[in-house]
């Protein structure tokens, strides 16, 4: 077997025991077509080495990595979906798969699936995930991570020869399954369940291996202190994540407590959407009528999921250390969009004031005049250095007008980044890489009905060219 030496496999999530998961077995397909194998990241993780035939055993089979979990595991966890509590939730159609870390800065990550068949959590449903979404989360993965997005990793999608129902497609439609990577998959809900079920010595058991594996400078003399700084941190985690979804132009779509972790990893994109223009109302889901989980609302979203985190920890702490705590939410999400919009400008810090203003005046500017989202960003990386480029937009016009005078006023106040990639190839082309649900479609378009996969591998490839223009690509190991 191929597997590098340096691979370091781990089983830390057995020692929540079993009350934690349930062990599963995989579903048996009919056929193992690969269409997608992030080789950066298997190679970060000492899988850069496998043969065709040794990645479909371990992610289309799923024989076990050696050292590493004997037998997938599917995760137990309750959670409020659109804000109401289902204490019938758990993986369902996936299962976490192994465990190892990365050889690049030690971190224990995850490698857990999509579509690998049904599980005690599966409810009326058959397990599986369609090729089609499948794709959707390459590109939706692939695309948050270009842009900066601290998101989960499209691992390996193969396809696997089924004929799926689905009401929401075509059918019978083809069928896939997912791996992704992820630091972590304990989720807001998997202590949600705890607390519906009143183990408050459970809550504590998994504060601690939260703390032991993932958030080690939350460990505190005291059980009350820790939990405290585990909700500090996380809260800071997940408003960085969505300060970072906003800057994307990126929409969720299921912002249910069961698809918030504890690591702020963005993960799980069913009906996702890129916004064309900056419209808070824009929603993903046709299921979100009411607008709960718009564009403009996701922040909202996030920190009503924080305080029901808060409120699990309520047997071990003190409510108002947790209340107090909650609110360094807002203050967090403001610095960290201020940070975020710098990133996406490719500028550097001039002081919170400054940088404050900057991120007023984009945000205000691109309210109101409708310019499209990612056109802005890619006609002004550096800033008032690219003024010249920015005239050659088709956006050129909205830039002469009064009301974006402000905002030429606050850039200028800035310079590039130091490692600002102003000359790179991407920035020198005639528009910006996008991801908008038409774009999404004519991807998929021709695997439907051609099996051609060549606009999916082009779109993936100028996504790369994006990644590398940011500074955001992926690098493996050494």
């Amino acid at each position: 077997m191929t597997i590098s030496a340096r691979f370091q496999p781990a089983r830390t999530h057995e020692d929540l025991g079993p009350s934690f998961f349930d062990p599963v077995e995989a579903a048996r397909f009919p056929n193992h077509i690969l269409r997608v194998r992030n080789q950066v990241w298997a190679e970060r993780i000492g899988l850069g080495e496998l043969t065709e035939h040794e990645w479909v055993r371990h992610f289309g089979e799923f024989q076990p990595l050696p050292g590493s979990l004997p037998q997938p595991l599917a995760l137990r966890y309750h959670g409020h979906q659109f804000r109401h509590y289902n204490p019938d939730l758990g993986d369902g159609r996936g299962f976490l798969f192994a465990q190892m870390c990365d050889l690049a800065d030690g971190r224990l990550l995850d490698l857990a699936t999509k579509g690998s068949g049904q599980t005690p959590w599966s409810r009326a449903g058959d397990g599986r995930l369609t090729l089609k979404g499948g794709v959707r989360e390459v590109l939706a993965s692939e695309m948050l991570d270009a842009l900066g997005v601290n998101t989960s990793k499209s691992f390996s999608l193969i396809e696997t020869g089924e004929r799926l129902m689905r009401g929401d497609e075509p059918s019978p439609t083809r069928s896939s399954v997912l791996v992704r990577l992820s630091h972590s998959h304990i989720r807001i809900g998997t202590f949600q369940r705890l607390a519906y079920l009143g183990e408050t010595d459970q809550i504590a058991a998994l504060l601690h291996h939260s703390v032991a594996h993932y958030l080690p400078a939350c460990h505190r003399p005291t059980i009350a202190e820790t939990a405290v700084a585990v909700l500090s941190d996380v809260v800071g985690r997940v408003a960085n994540m969505g300060a970072q979804w906003m800057l994307a132009g990126f929409v969720h779509g299921v912002l249910n407590t069961d698809n918030i972790n504890i690591t702020g990893e963005s993960f799980d994109y069913g009906p996702w959407r890129f916004i064309p223009e900056l419209e808070p109302g824009f929603t993903a889901a046709y299921f979100d009528q009411q607008g709960l989980y718009a564009f403009g609302r996701q922040p909202d979203a996030l920190l009503w999921n924080l305080t029901r985190f808060a409120e699990c920890l309520l047997p071990l702490a003190d409510k108002t250390a947790l209340e107090t705590t909650l609110g360094e939410f807002q203050p967090a999400l403001q610095a960290a969009f201020a940070t975020s919009m710098l990133r996406r400008l490719g500028l550097a810090p001039m002081g919170a004031e400054a940088d404050r203003t900057l991120a007023r005046e984009v945000w205000s500017y691109l309210t109101k005049s409708r310019t499209a989202f990612e056109q802005f960003f890619f006609d002004w990386y550096g800033g008032d250095a690219r003024a010249d480029r920015a005239k050659q937009s088709p956006a050129a016009a909205s830039y002469a007008s009064d009301e974006f005078a402000n905002v030429r006023t606050a850039m200028q106040r800035h310079t590039p980044m130091p490692n600002a990639k102003l000359d790179h190839p991407y920035f020198n082309g005639s528009e910006p890489c996008t991801m908008l649900i038409d774009e999404v479609e004519a991807i998929w378009l021709p695997i439907a009905a051609q099996d051609d996969w060549s606009v999916f591998e082009a779109k993936r490839q100028q996504i790369a060219l994006m990644a590398d223009a940011f500074g955001n690509a992926a690098q493996p190991v050494a």
